[in-house]
Protein backbone atom coordinates (compact mmCIF):
# COMPACT_ATOMS: atom_id res chain seq x y z
CA UNK A 1 0.00 0.00 0.00
CA UNK A 2 1.18 3.73 -0.99
CA UNK A 3 -0.49 5.57 2.06
CA UNK A 4 -1.81 4.51 5.17
CA UNK A 5 -4.80 5.67 7.08
CA UNK A 6 -3.04 8.14 9.98
CA UNK A 7 -1.31 9.84 6.76
CA UNK A 8 -4.97 10.07 5.18
CA UNK A 9 -6.58 11.59 8.65
CA UNK A 10 -3.48 14.29 9.42
CA UNK A 11 -3.83 15.13 5.23
CA UNK A 12 -7.60 15.39 5.39
CA UNK A 13 -7.43 17.78 8.99
CA UNK A 14 -4.04 19.65 8.15
CA UNK A 15 -4.81 20.53 4.49
CA UNK A 16 -8.11 21.29 4.95
CA UNK A 17 -7.23 23.97 7.67
CA UNK A 18 -3.91 25.21 6.34
CA UNK A 19 -5.63 25.92 2.76
CA UNK A 20 -8.06 28.93 4.48
CA UNK A 21 -5.88 30.82 6.41
CA UNK A 22 -5.21 33.68 4.23
CA UNK A 23 -8.16 35.02 2.81
CA UNK A 24 -10.80 32.98 3.15
CA UNK A 25 -12.24 34.73 6.45
CA UNK A 26 -12.01 38.29 4.49
CA UNK A 27 -13.54 37.42 1.71
CA UNK A 28 -16.81 35.75 3.79
CA UNK A 29 -16.85 38.69 6.15
CA UNK A 30 -16.92 40.98 3.74
CA UNK A 31 -20.31 39.13 2.25
CA UNK A 32 -21.70 38.27 5.36
CA UNK A 33 -20.27 40.23 8.27
CA UNK A 34 -20.27 38.39 11.80
CA UNK A 35 -22.25 36.00 10.45
CA UNK A 36 -19.17 34.44 8.46
CA UNK A 37 -19.06 30.89 10.38
CA UNK A 38 -22.71 30.14 9.02
CA UNK A 39 -21.65 29.60 5.15
CA UNK A 40 -18.41 28.03 6.18
CA UNK A 41 -20.52 25.54 8.52
CA UNK A 42 -22.85 24.94 5.55
CA UNK A 43 -19.99 23.95 3.18
CA UNK A 44 -18.32 21.82 5.67
CA UNK A 45 -21.48 20.09 6.27
CA UNK A 46 -21.73 19.05 3.20
CA UNK A 47 -18.21 18.05 2.33
CA UNK A 48 -18.09 16.20 5.42
CA UNK A 49 -21.38 14.01 4.43
CA UNK A 50 -19.28 13.36 1.33
CA UNK A 51 -16.29 12.63 2.40
CA UNK A 52 -17.75 9.87 5.19
CA UNK A 53 -19.83 8.59 1.98
CA UNK A 54 -15.90 7.94 0.40
CA UNK A 55 -14.74 6.46 3.11
CA UNK A 56 -17.35 3.82 3.91
CA UNK A 57 -16.95 2.73 0.01
CA UNK A 58 -13.48 1.93 1.22
CA UNK A 59 -14.70 -0.22 3.82
CA UNK A 60 -16.66 -1.66 0.65
CA UNK A 61 -14.20 -2.59 -2.07
CA UNK A 62 -10.48 -2.39 -2.20
CA UNK A 63 -10.17 -1.54 -5.93
CA UNK A 64 -9.34 2.34 -6.80
CA UNK A 65 -11.01 5.01 -8.33
CA UNK A 66 -9.84 4.01 -11.85
CA UNK A 67 -10.46 -0.06 -11.25
CA UNK A 68 -14.22 0.97 -10.61
CA UNK A 69 -14.42 2.99 -13.70
CA UNK A 70 -12.75 0.54 -15.53
CA UNK A 71 -14.83 -2.21 -14.37
CA UNK A 72 -18.11 -0.27 -15.13
CA UNK A 73 -17.15 1.20 -18.18
CA UNK A 74 -14.62 -0.31 -19.72
CA UNK A 75 -10.48 1.14 -19.81
CA UNK A 76 -10.83 3.88 -22.41
CA UNK A 77 -13.84 5.70 -20.14
CA UNK A 78 -11.57 5.00 -17.27
CA UNK A 79 -8.58 6.94 -18.96
CA UNK A 80 -10.49 9.87 -19.86
CA UNK A 81 -12.10 10.40 -16.71
CA UNK A 82 -8.96 10.59 -15.06
CA UNK A 83 -7.82 13.03 -17.68
CA UNK A 84 -10.17 15.16 -16.66
CA UNK A 85 -9.53 15.22 -13.24
CA UNK A 86 -6.05 15.60 -13.60
CA UNK A 87 -7.23 18.75 -15.41
CA UNK A 88 -8.90 19.63 -12.59
CA UNK A 89 -6.54 19.23 -9.80
CA UNK A 90 -4.58 21.45 -11.77
CA UNK A 91 -7.41 23.96 -12.34
CA UNK A 92 -7.75 23.72 -8.23
CA UNK A 93 -4.21 24.52 -7.95
CA UNK A 94 -4.36 27.68 -9.67
CA UNK A 95 -6.56 29.96 -6.88
CA UNK A 96 -4.33 28.85 -4.26
CA UNK A 97 -1.11 29.52 -6.00
CA UNK A 98 -1.66 33.18 -7.12
CA UNK A 99 -3.05 33.19 -3.38
CA UNK A 100 0.62 32.03 -2.18
CA UNK A 101 1.67 34.75 -4.54
CA UNK A 102 0.51 37.47 -3.16
CA UNK A 103 1.01 36.51 0.70
CA UNK A 104 4.75 35.51 0.18
CA UNK A 105 4.95 38.87 -1.64
CA UNK A 106 3.25 41.35 0.77
CA UNK A 107 4.17 39.08 3.99
CA UNK A 108 8.16 37.84 3.69
CA UNK A 109 8.79 39.51 0.50
CA UNK A 110 7.41 43.23 0.78
CA UNK A 111 10.52 44.84 -0.96
CA UNK A 112 10.73 42.00 -3.85
CA UNK A 113 8.05 42.16 -6.68
CA UNK A 114 5.89 39.21 -6.02
CA UNK A 115 6.28 37.68 -8.94
CA UNK A 116 9.71 37.57 -8.52
CA UNK A 117 9.96 36.44 -5.31
CA UNK A 118 7.10 33.39 -6.09
CA UNK A 119 9.56 31.68 -8.40
CA UNK A 120 11.33 29.64 -6.28
CA UNK A 121 8.19 27.93 -5.57
CA UNK A 122 8.57 26.19 -9.44
CA UNK A 123 11.64 23.95 -8.68
CA UNK A 124 10.01 22.83 -5.03
CA UNK A 125 6.83 21.46 -7.43
CA UNK A 126 8.47 20.03 -10.32
CA UNK A 127 10.37 18.30 -7.66
CA UNK A 128 7.30 17.37 -5.64
CA UNK A 129 4.87 16.84 -8.23
CA UNK A 130 7.11 13.57 -9.34
CA UNK A 131 6.70 12.35 -6.86
CA UNK A 132 3.67 9.19 -5.93
CA UNK A 133 1.03 8.84 -3.20
CA UNK A 134 3.86 7.10 -0.57
CA UNK A 135 5.33 10.95 -1.05
CA UNK A 136 2.36 12.84 -0.26
CA UNK A 137 2.08 10.54 3.04
CA UNK A 138 5.26 11.67 4.19
CA UNK A 139 4.59 15.13 3.69
CA UNK A 140 1.57 14.82 5.48
CA UNK A 141 3.90 13.64 8.38
CA UNK A 142 5.56 16.72 8.31
CA UNK A 143 2.97 19.00 8.24
CA UNK A 144 0.86 17.97 11.29
CA UNK A 145 3.27 18.66 13.91
CA UNK A 146 4.45 22.03 12.39
CA UNK A 147 1.34 23.13 11.71
CA UNK A 148 -0.45 22.14 15.48
CA UNK A 149 2.34 23.99 17.30
CA UNK A 150 2.86 26.52 15.14
CA UNK A 151 -0.95 27.31 14.88
CA UNK A 152 -1.46 27.20 18.47
CA UNK A 153 0.92 29.70 19.33
CA UNK A 154 -0.69 32.28 16.65
CA UNK A 155 -4.10 31.67 18.67
CA UNK A 156 -2.07 31.95 21.83
CA UNK A 157 -0.93 35.48 20.89
CA UNK A 158 -4.25 36.21 19.57
CA UNK A 159 -6.18 35.45 22.62
CA UNK A 160 -5.43 38.60 24.40
CA UNK A 161 -7.51 40.87 21.84
CA UNK A 162 -10.38 38.51 21.00
CA UNK A 163 -13.95 40.65 21.74
CA UNK A 164 -16.79 37.58 21.23
CA UNK A 165 -18.89 40.60 20.63
CA UNK A 166 -18.36 41.53 17.61
CA UNK A 167 -19.63 38.13 16.41
CA UNK A 168 -23.12 39.10 18.04
CA UNK A 169 -25.90 39.61 17.04
CA UNK A 170 -26.35 36.55 15.24
CA UNK A 171 -27.65 35.32 12.12
CA UNK A 172 -28.91 39.09 11.76
CA UNK A 173 -27.64 39.02 7.93
CA UNK A 174 -29.81 37.93 5.08
CA UNK A 175 -30.04 34.32 4.28
CA UNK A 176 -29.05 35.10 0.62
CA UNK A 177 -25.96 36.50 1.86
CA UNK A 178 -25.37 33.53 3.96
CA UNK A 179 -25.85 31.22 1.09
CA UNK A 180 -24.04 32.90 -1.56
CA UNK A 181 -21.16 33.48 1.17
CA UNK A 182 -21.59 29.32 1.50
CA UNK A 183 -21.64 29.21 -2.96
CA UNK A 184 -18.54 31.98 -3.42
CA UNK A 185 -16.47 29.85 -1.41
CA UNK A 186 -17.63 26.56 -2.17
CA UNK A 187 -14.70 26.27 -4.92
CA UNK A 188 -12.12 25.75 -2.09
CA UNK A 189 -13.80 22.83 -0.91
CA UNK A 190 -11.83 19.92 -2.63
CA UNK A 191 -10.86 17.35 -0.51
CA UNK A 192 -13.45 14.84 -1.16
CA UNK A 193 -12.09 14.63 -4.45
CA UNK A 194 -8.82 13.76 -2.41
CA UNK A 195 -10.29 10.66 -1.22
CA UNK A 196 -11.30 9.45 -4.48
CA UNK A 197 -7.55 9.12 -5.18
CA UNK A 198 -6.98 7.63 -2.05
CA UNK A 199 -9.28 4.64 -2.76
CA UNK A 200 -7.65 1.02 -2.61
CA UNK A 201 -3.85 2.77 -2.33
CA UNK A 202 -4.72 2.38 1.50
CA UNK A 203 -5.50 -0.76 3.76
CA UNK A 204 -8.81 0.16 5.30
CA UNK A 205 -9.05 -1.17 8.66
CA UNK A 206 -12.40 -0.95 10.78
CA UNK A 207 -13.24 2.35 12.25
CA UNK A 208 -10.90 4.14 9.59
CA UNK A 209 -13.91 5.94 7.98
CA UNK A 210 -15.03 7.31 10.85
CA UNK A 211 -11.37 8.12 11.75
CA UNK A 212 -10.66 10.19 8.29
CA UNK A 213 -14.37 11.64 8.53
CA UNK A 214 -13.71 13.47 12.10
CA UNK A 215 -10.23 14.24 10.90
CA UNK A 216 -11.71 16.48 8.25
CA UNK A 217 -14.42 17.33 10.99
CA UNK A 218 -11.69 18.49 13.08
CA UNK A 219 -10.33 20.47 10.35
CA UNK A 220 -13.23 22.49 9.81
CA UNK A 221 -13.65 23.12 13.50
CA UNK A 222 -9.99 24.49 12.77
CA UNK A 223 -11.22 26.81 10.74
CA UNK A 224 -14.32 27.76 12.64
CA UNK A 225 -12.62 28.79 15.26
CA UNK A 226 -9.86 30.95 13.58
CA UNK A 227 -12.48 32.85 11.58
CA UNK A 228 -13.96 33.27 14.97
CA UNK A 229 -11.16 34.70 16.79
CA UNK A 230 -10.05 36.78 12.92
CA UNK A 231 -13.43 39.05 13.12
CA UNK A 232 -13.48 38.62 17.32
CA UNK A 233 -10.22 41.18 16.86
CA UNK A 234 -11.42 43.29 13.38
CA UNK A 235 -15.26 43.43 13.80
CA UNK A 236 -16.37 45.58 11.14
CA UNK A 237 -12.89 46.25 9.44
CA UNK A 238 -12.54 42.61 8.60
CA UNK A 239 -12.80 42.91 4.69
CA UNK A 240 -10.29 45.32 4.55
CA UNK A 241 -7.93 42.74 6.46
CA UNK A 242 -6.00 40.57 3.81
CA UNK A 243 -4.32 37.84 4.70
CA UNK A 244 -5.54 37.08 8.12
CA UNK A 245 -3.19 34.49 9.69
CA UNK A 246 -0.94 37.26 9.45
CA UNK A 247 -2.51 39.37 11.16
CA UNK A 248 -4.58 38.13 14.35
CA UNK A 249 -1.22 37.66 16.15
CA UNK A 250 0.12 41.70 15.55
CA UNK A 251 -1.23 43.02 18.95
CA UNK A 252 0.36 40.55 21.22
CA UNK A 253 1.86 42.07 23.94
CA UNK A 254 5.33 40.89 23.76
CA UNK A 255 6.30 41.59 20.31
CA UNK A 256 6.98 44.88 21.36
CA UNK A 257 10.02 44.01 23.95
CA UNK A 258 11.14 40.39 21.65
CA UNK A 259 10.13 41.58 18.23
CA UNK A 260 7.99 40.07 15.58
CA UNK A 261 7.86 36.32 16.42
CA UNK A 262 4.73 36.17 14.86
CA UNK A 263 6.92 36.46 11.64
CA UNK A 264 9.00 33.35 12.63
CA UNK A 265 5.75 31.37 13.28
CA UNK A 266 4.28 32.09 9.77
CA UNK A 267 7.54 31.33 8.31
CA UNK A 268 7.07 27.58 10.05
CA UNK A 269 3.84 27.48 9.36
CA UNK A 270 4.58 27.88 5.11
CA UNK A 271 5.96 24.64 5.22
CA UNK A 272 2.55 23.40 5.53
CA UNK A 273 0.91 25.56 3.32
CA UNK A 274 2.94 24.99 0.70
CA UNK A 275 2.57 20.51 0.92
CA UNK A 276 -0.91 21.61 0.88
CA UNK A 277 -0.60 23.97 -2.42
CA UNK A 278 1.29 20.83 -3.94
CA UNK A 279 -0.63 17.94 -3.58
CA UNK A 280 -3.28 19.38 -5.93
CA UNK A 281 -0.55 19.22 -8.30
CA UNK A 282 0.40 15.90 -7.32
CA UNK A 283 -3.08 14.35 -8.04
CA UNK A 284 -2.80 16.07 -11.04
CA UNK A 285 0.32 14.42 -12.21
CA UNK A 286 -0.88 11.03 -10.85
CA UNK A 287 -4.37 11.54 -12.81
CA UNK A 288 -1.89 11.74 -15.99
CA UNK A 289 -0.11 8.89 -15.18
CA UNK A 290 -2.95 6.66 -15.24
CA UNK A 291 -4.48 8.49 -18.31
CA UNK A 292 -2.12 7.83 -20.68
CA UNK A 293 -0.32 4.96 -19.25
CA UNK A 294 3.19 6.92 -19.55
CA UNK A 295 4.73 6.15 -15.69
CA UNK A 296 7.43 8.70 -15.95
CA UNK A 297 6.54 11.06 -13.49
CA UNK A 298 8.77 14.02 -14.01
CA UNK A 299 7.56 14.82 -17.31
CA UNK A 300 4.13 15.06 -16.47
CA UNK A 301 5.55 17.51 -13.31
CA UNK A 302 6.90 20.18 -15.76
CA UNK A 303 4.38 19.82 -17.93
CA UNK A 304 1.46 20.74 -15.37
CA UNK A 305 4.04 23.13 -13.78
CA UNK A 306 4.85 24.80 -16.69
CA UNK A 307 1.43 26.00 -17.15
CA UNK A 308 0.88 27.08 -14.09
CA UNK A 309 3.99 29.29 -14.59
CA UNK A 310 2.55 30.48 -17.68
CA UNK A 311 -0.65 31.09 -15.92
CA UNK A 312 1.39 33.06 -13.17
CA UNK A 313 3.00 35.81 -15.78
CA UNK A 314 -0.63 35.97 -17.90
CA UNK A 315 -2.17 36.38 -14.26
CA UNK A 316 -0.06 38.63 -12.45
CA UNK A 317 -2.14 41.60 -11.99
CA UNK A 318 -4.99 40.57 -12.12
CA UNK A 319 -6.03 38.59 -9.50
CA UNK A 320 -8.63 40.53 -8.34
CA UNK A 321 -10.46 39.89 -11.38
CA UNK A 322 -9.08 36.13 -10.76
CA UNK A 323 -10.93 36.12 -7.25
CA UNK A 324 -14.46 37.08 -8.74
CA UNK A 325 -14.60 34.84 -11.26
CA UNK A 326 -13.63 31.57 -9.15
CA UNK A 327 -16.50 33.12 -6.54
CA UNK A 328 -18.49 32.81 -9.00
CA UNK A 329 -18.69 30.13 -11.42
CA UNK A 330 -15.98 27.93 -9.74
CA UNK A 331 -18.08 26.05 -7.40
CA UNK A 332 -19.62 24.44 -10.85
CA UNK A 333 -16.56 22.46 -11.24
CA UNK A 334 -15.99 21.57 -7.50
CA UNK A 335 -19.89 20.46 -7.87
CA UNK A 336 -19.27 17.93 -10.34
CA UNK A 337 -15.96 16.51 -9.12
CA UNK A 338 -16.03 17.15 -5.67
CA UNK A 339 -19.72 16.27 -4.98
CA UNK A 340 -21.01 14.79 -7.54
CA UNK A 341 -18.44 12.66 -8.82
CA UNK A 342 -17.57 10.86 -4.85
CA UNK A 343 -21.54 10.56 -4.72
CA UNK A 344 -22.08 8.26 -8.05
CA UNK A 345 -18.42 6.27 -6.86
CA UNK A 346 -21.58 4.26 -5.30
CA UNK A 347 -23.32 3.23 -8.36
CA UNK A 348 -20.10 1.47 -9.97
CA UNK A 349 -19.34 -2.17 -10.13
CA UNK A 350 -17.73 -2.92 -6.43
CA UNK A 351 -17.11 -6.38 -7.23
CA UNK A 352 -17.62 -8.99 -4.39
CA UNK A 353 -17.90 -6.80 -1.00
CA UNK A 354 -14.79 -7.21 1.94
Amino acid sequence: MKINSRQICFIMLTYTAVSRLLLYATALSDICGNDLLFPILIDFAVQTTVVWAICFLCSKTDKTFFGLLEDTFGEVVARIIYGLLALYFAFSAVYPMMEQKQYVGQIFYDTVPPLLAFLPFFIFSVYAGSKGLKNIGRCADISLPIFVIVFALIMFMAFSEVDLSNLLPILKTPATKIFAGALGSFFRFVEPSFMLMFMGHFRYRKGDAAKITLSYAGGGLIVILFAAVFYSIYGVISPSRDFAISKVALFFPAIELIGRIDVIALYLLEVAMLFALVINIQFAVHCLKKCTGLKIGGIWSLAVNAILLALVFVLDSSFSGLNQFFSKWAWIVTAVFALLFPLLCWTLKKGEEK
